[in-house]
């Protein structure tokens, strides 16, 4: 598939991975809408000009996700909804129990899980039903879904069974959905990040920052978000990635 004409829907799109990732699809030639719960996704539409809107939705919400896939189908001059980039997600931690022998949050967990695999499997469903409708290329493609799982649904850490669990989810539909949607000729991949320079990190104290920058094998850093979007423009652009995930760590596996 081409960036160049074809016109993307990406989520978490305010800033960090999803905007960086739109970003680069603009610069490629394509046209995104940008989807945030955050009203300065707007304002970050504005700054890629003409080949981006931007729309304010819960990706927890079919509603609001169904208006934001409208809304690229109709950006799209009739070629349909291309594909989906899903950054938007939640980082949480919480013991199972804590100093005080409490249990962890029911809640919270629920949360968690709502937003990071709910959340996905709503946008896989309503996205690619959109994109089934796609008339195919020459090889039969009619659309990409690569969504955003996280190293932690592999090297979990203490206080990190929500989020793990949660990114183990968006690993373990990979595979399945690509066999289903095979028939449509839809792709579905999937991206773990390692430690990025995005707004969630800049949460945790920059000591806790260094540490995880200073155990990435190559490069000592923390990833950028460019380097994110490039890997999902490599994927738009690899027909032969699918069923997969793609870690992007550096070599890092946390203890």
């Amino acid at each position: 598939m081409d960036v160049k004409g074809n016109t993307f829907l990406i989520t978490g799109a305010a800033s960090g991975l999803g905007a960086a990732t739109a970003e680069r699809l603009v610069a490629g030639g394509g046209n995104v809408v940008l989807c945030d719960m955050q009203e300065s996704v707007k304002e970050q539409a504005k700054v890629l000009g003409d080949s981006a809107a931007a729309c304010v939705g819960d990706i927890t919400s079919e509603a609001d996700m169904q208006k934001a896939i409208a809304l690229a189908v109709e950006q799209s001059a009739g070629r349909g909804l291309a594909g989906v980039i899903h950054c938007a997600g939640v980082v949480s931690v919480g013991k199972l129990v804590d100093r005080e022998g409490n249990p962890a949050s029911l809640e919270a967990y629920s949360k968690t899980v709502n937003i990071n695999l709910i959340g996905t499997f709503n946008i896989m469903r309503l996205a690619s039903a959109a994109m089934a409708k796609n008339p195919p290329s020459d090889d039969g493609e009619r659309g990409v879904l690569i969504n955003t799982a996280s190293i932690a649904a592999f090297d979990g850490q203490v206080g990190q069974c929500a989020y793990s669990a949660s990114k183990a989810g968006v690993v373990g539909m990979s595979l399945p959905a690509a066999r289903e949607l095979s028939r449509h000729g839809i792709r579905v991949m999937a991206i773990a990040p390692g430690v990025f320079e995005t707004p969630m990190m800049s949460e945790i104290p920059d000591e806790a920052a260094q540490a995880l920058a200073a155990a990435v094998p190559f490069p000592k850093r923390l990833g950028k978000p460019v380097e994110f979007a490039k890997l999902a423009e490599h994927i738009i652009t690899n027909v032969m990635l699918n069923g997969d995930v793609v870690r992007l760590d550096g070599g890092i596996r946390m203890q």
